[in-house]
């Protein structure tokens, strides 16, 4: 890119978070409505939703680049290059492709600086916990129907965090349709942790301990049910660090 651009819309939430957080806030001009900027940050205009954009809207906003990130926005990151704007799609799926976007991010918009000295604390706060040698079996719920287990950097959290992710070889597979599991399997693997975010609805806790055959899952019958809110957990940019802490509590008291 020739030039630093000025007219951003970040259709990511990880994106929009890490652009404030670097000092590009005010490059940007349309964000995600899965962002919220802190109350005391000007708020921008909301112009998609994850799987959804109001294009017209994001027409208007004239923009130099656009920020998009998965393959569940493909389709309209196409649409929006065949009408002529710059689209930057990240697909991190990992802690150290995170890292590699963030940084990635931080020299497009011109904040290098600001960018590795976060990256610096990024780092420093998902050291992983050295104490645990036989962590507690873990289960990591991403989606209720179908049961859809945790993506990659999920797994290396709850790892880091002294865990054991009982579904750890499918948080490689990328897309979600590969990470599908049974409630047989969990019920087999009896998971002493229980973690779950539904991305974009409130985690039910009781709907979870209620399935049938579960009340004998060591998680469910002692309780160890618990949300871990998404925007900290689902959104691999620098709020990972809140759901790694999060996580490090929870494994911890097991």
């Amino acid at each position: 890119m020739s030039r630093i651009p000025s007219r951003i819309v970040c259709l990511s939430a990880e994106a929009a978070d890490w652009l404030w957080r670097i000092g590009a806030w005010d490059n940007v001009v349309g964000v995600t409505a899965f962002f919220t900027p802190p109350s005391d940050v000007p708020s921008k205009p909301r112009v998609s939703g994850f799987s959804t954009a109001k294009m017209k809207e994001i027409e208007a906003l004239n923009p130099d680049l656009i920020i998009t990130f998965s393959d569940v926005q493909a389709q309209f990151s196409a649409e929006l290059l065949k009408h002529g704007f710059p689209v930057l799609a990240t697909n991190q799926r990992t802690l150290a492709e995170t890292e590699a976007t963030l940084s990635l991010l931080g020299r497009v918009v011109g904040h290098e600086a600001g960018s590795e000295r976060l990256l610096a604390e990024f780092r420093e706060r998902l050291a992983p916990v050295r104490d645990r040698v036989d962590g507690p079996r873990v289960y990591f719920e991403e989606w209720d129907d179908p049961l859809i287990s945790g993506i990659g950097w999920v797994g290396e959290l709850i790892g880091l965090a002294g865990g054991a992710d009982i579904f750890a070889g499918l948080g490689k597979n990328r897309a979600a349709r590969d990470r599908v599991v049974s409630p047989e399997e969990i019920r087999r693997a009896n998971p002493e942790i229980i973690l779950a975010s539904w991305c974009g609805k409130p985690v039910e806790a009781s709907a979870i301990s209620s399935r049938s055959g579960w009340e004998e899952i060591t998680a469910v019958r002692e309780g160890r049910i618990y949300e871990i809110p998404g925007e900290d957990i689902l959104q691999p940019g620098f709020r990972l660090v809140y759901g790694y802490e999060r996580l490090r509590k929870i494994v911890g008291q097991k």
